[in-house]
């Protein structure tokens, strides 16, 4: 009877290996699941805030285009004005010309 137990304890002793193997195995795996669940969210993370970044960029570009737009048609107006002007100062000083011409 203490050979049975013996062959029963030794049975049981590779069954809680197979059990302690499987056991270790899905714990390992387990982990494994984690870490990368945990990267993964890491990166979506990263991801998200780049695209913020991208976003706050391209909106301060679209505000500085608008900005350049503006100030390109301010300086047109300005010379075209300038241009006015220095069109009627020609004629005044063309004016003042062909009168100190006639005094002469």
């Amino acid at each position: 009877m203490n050979g049975q137990l013996v062959t029963l304890a030794d049975g049981g002793d590779a069954v809680g290996a197979w059990v302690g193997g499987v056991g270790a195995a899905g714990f390992f795996l387990l982990l494994i699941v984690i870490v990368w669940q945990v990267a993964a969210t890491w990166r979506a993370r990263m991801l998200a805030a780049r695209e913020e970044q991208y976003k706050a960029l391209a909106s301060k570009y679209a505000q500085l285009l608008e900005d350049n737009v503006e100030l390109h048609r301010r300086s047109i107006d300005e010379m075209k004005q300038t241009r006015e002007e220095l069109a009627q100062t020609r004629h005044s000083v063309s004016s003042m010309e062909k009168m100190m011409r006639e005094i002469e």
